[in-house]
Parts: C-alpha cells; sequence; structure tokens
C-alpha cells in the first residue's frame, strides 16, 4: 500500500497500484513498480510501513480501524486499543421494550446478542456431532439388526460426551474474555508437546 503526501498530509491511499493525477499531471500505475523509492517519494508517494503493535487476535477482540500518519518521511497505519468480544450474551432489557427496540418474538431477557461463551459451546457441539457421527453407524445397525456394538465404540462415545461436558463447564465458568483465549491458547513443554488449557477431544484408535 501507498499513500500520497502533500504539504505534509497525507491526502490518498493507493491500496493497490493505480493510475492518478497529480497537479496537471497524469501518472500510470507502473510508477509503483518501476520508480525508485526516491523518484515516488520526490513527488510524494510513500510506501506505507504498518505497525501491528496494538492489533490482537480477532478472534477475542475487535481491532479498530487503521489510521495512518506521516511523520520523519515516514507513512504509518497503525491500530487503536483493540476491545475484547463480550464473552456473555446480551440480553434484551425492560429498557429497550420501552423504546420499541425488540421485535414481537422477543421477550425481556431473551438473548439479543450472544456471546463467546455461547458461540465456543455451539463450536464445541458441532464439533462433538462430527465425531459421534462417524460411529452412529454401529448405533443404526445395532437397532435395524441386532448387532452388538464393540466395546470400545462405546467407550469412546462416553468419553467424548464425558470431555465435552467438562470442556462446556470450562468455558462456562471463565470470567472474561481474556480466561477463554487461555483456555484455548496452546504452550508448548520441554518436550516439544503442545497442548490447552481447554484439552482435547477423544480420537478413535482402532
Amino acid at each position: 500500500m501507498y499513500a500520497l503526501v502533500e504539504s505534509e498530509s497525507i491526502t490518498k491511499i493507493f491500496s493497490y497500484p493505480k493510475g492518478f493525477t497529480l497537479g496537471d499531471i497524469q501518472y500510470s500505475k507502473d510508477i509503483f513498480t518501476k520508480w525508485s523509492v526516491e523518484e515516488k517519494e520526490a513527488i510524494g508517494i510513500y510506501e506505507i510501513v504498518f505497525d501491528d503493535t496494538n492489533k490482537k487476535d480477532e478472534q477475542w477482540y475487535i481491532n479498530t480501524n487503521q489510521s495512518f500518519t506521516f511523520a520523519n518521511d515516514v507513512v504509518t497505519a497503525s491500530y487503536g486499543t483493540a476491545v475484547a468480544k463480550a464473552h456473555a450474551d446480551s440480553l434484551w432489557t425492560q429498557q429497550d421494550s420501552d423504546d420499541d427496540l425488540m421485535s414481537d418474538d422477543k421477550s425481556v431477557g431473551d438473548v439479543k446478542v450472544e456471546g463467546l461463551k455461547t458461540t465456543l459451546i455451539k463450536t464445541l457441539k458441532q464439533q462433538v456431532a462430527g465425531i459421534l457421527n462417524n460411529t452412529d453407524w454401529y448405533i443404526t445397525r445395532k437397532s435395524e439388526k441386532s448387532t452388538a456394538i464393540p466395546s470400545a465404540i462405546t467407550t469412546h462415545r462416553d468419553l467424548v460426551r464425558s470431555r465435552q461436558a467438562t470442556m462446556e463447564t470450562q468455558i462456562t465458568n471463565a470470567n472474561d474474555t481474556l480466561a477463554l483465549k487461555t483456555l484455548y491458547t496452546y504452550t508448548t513443554n520441554s518436550d516439544d508437546v503442545q497442548s490447552r488449557p481447554l484439552g482435547e477431544l477423544p480420537t478413535l484408535e482402532i
């Protein structure tokens, strides 16, 4: 990305090379790739330097839009302070009802916006459903043909559900967004093995 600087102020941002007019002169997009740094800067075109110091993981935080500054002959794109996404659900309130903000199918106390806990638990349930789906045919065969389900399969399915319950409790008990993020953050031990506080769902080994 490039910026056009005129009289010490940024007047245009170029997300990609394209032609432009400066004063009475029409410049081709080719100047972005064919001109030297010095040649571009001589007419006020500066390549943007990105400062991601304040940028945070968008799974857990809402980042600001980038702002652009020009100082010491450098154009910098940077972020403001990120805001943590809500870890708990936002609910419809009596004030919302009084202000006529609620649709007819909603009531005070219903979920207005799902928080991270709800979305993470939904994702976990989908993952569990996918794992169990791989062995559902044993259940169907048992129902239709009275064929016994192998004990390893029954044990595996029970372990998956048990682990799911534990993981849901960990998510539910997290006090804030940082605590949720910590549950999902992998670390590497001295044996070069990665793990996270939340743990993993069991896999079937046959």
